[in-house]
């Protein structure tokens, strides 16, 4: 007990297509991904947001 294999991870990837669909999930992933991005930016100390940087090199 305790482990995590194959058959239980294929079921949680199932049950949580099924909660939010195909196509809200890339969406959730992006939301994930610069969630990360900042939070390892403000542990680095800067104080710039992620968003900001975007816009000036636009």
């Amino acid at each position: 007990m305790g482990r995590i294999g194959t058959p239980e991870i294929i079921v949680i990837l199932v049950i949580v297509l099924l909660l939010f669909g195909g196509k809200k999930i890339p969406e959730l992933m992006k939301g994930l991904g610069s969630g990360v991005k900042e939070f390892k930016n403000a542990a680095k100390g800067e104080d710039q947001p992620a968003d900001s940087k975007k816009e000036e090199t636009k």
